[in-house]
């Protein structure tokens, strides 16, 4: 598996996280792999083989060529169908809604055609140049251009939510909400609205996602020994209370993450950086 990751400019810093290439040869890509969620929303190009996403142990649907997958509180499982070909933007959680006038909510736990999102003419115009780009500069070229000038169209982040992401972010998760709207309870209901117009899912569920996506890292490149030791420096309770996390967002415990053939993508994606 090739996987890259880049950096937005510095105009899009912000908003992007960063834009990602996978290649995997068709020998090595017909496994079914689960994905956990990271709280992102991503924009993706597939330019290889078909990717199918399982609805059910044994329904699927075939992802779009080009499509925006919104944010995910349970882990979900695909497998392509050939070469894999994908190049991606991915958007800090607050990032997204600034390029779009569709709720974020109506975005999450699925994957959204660009065309539904953006008129007919001007989604397949980014298609089509996305996927007769030669190389992945081009791609990133292509997409910043789109993306700036939908900026331009749109207001820039509300303040609350945007300080809120940044404090969870900060903290790897592990700030409480009370706690970082500074003991003012008369915010917490504008946020959680907030929040739900412009990242999709709560607060606490975006919290727990950072909080899980913080230790699955220490997990993945091995900084600590144990899982209580992971657990004490990711700020869970106790460690039966970091499995029980971890379980609800990955479908496995740690231990099992580790040895599952099918969590290898997620591996490579989340254990990066």
């Amino acid at each position: 598996m090739d996987y890259q990751t880049y950096k937005p400019n510095e105009e899009l810093s912000a908003l992007v996280q960063c834009y990602w290439t996978l290649e995997v040869p068709a020998e090595y890509s017909s496994e079914k792999q689960r994905i956990v969620p990271d709280g992102c929303i991503e924009m993706a190009f597939i330019l290889g083989g078909d990717i199918k996403r399982f609805t059910s142990e044994t329904d699927f649907i075939l992802q779009p060529r080009s499509m925006v997958i919104g944010q995910t509180i349970e882990p979900f499982y695909i497998q392509p169908t050939g070469y894999v070909n994908t190049f991606a933007i991915r958007f800090y959680p607050y990032g997204f809604a600034n390029f779009v006038t569709t709720p974020i909510k109506n975005l999450a736990n699925k994957e959204t055609p660009i065309a539904e999102l953006f008129e007919q003419s001007t989604a397949d115009e980014l298609e089509k140049k996305v996927i007769h780009a030669t190389n992945t500069q081009q791609r990133i070229e292509i997409v910043e251009t789109f993306l700036l000038n939908k900026l331009n169209e749109k207001n820039t982040i509300d303040n609350i939510v945007k300080s809120t992401i940044d404090a969870l972010l900060a903290t790897g998760g592990s700030s409480p909400i009370n706690a970082i709207l500074k003991k003012d309870l008369s915010k917490r209901r504008q946020l959680e609205r907030k929040f739900l117009k412009q990242i999709g899912i709560s607060p606490k569920q975006l919290g727990k996602v950072v909080r899980l996506q913080t230790a699955l890292k220490m997990l993945l490149n091995q900084k600590t020994e144990t899982l209580t030791q992971i657990a004490y420096e990711s700020e869970y309770y106790d460690q039966n209370h970091f499995i029980k996390d971890f379980k609800e967002f990955t479908g496995t415990t740690p231990k099992e993450f580790l040895e599952d053939d099918t969590l290898i993508l997620s591996s490579l994606f989340y254990g990066k950086g």
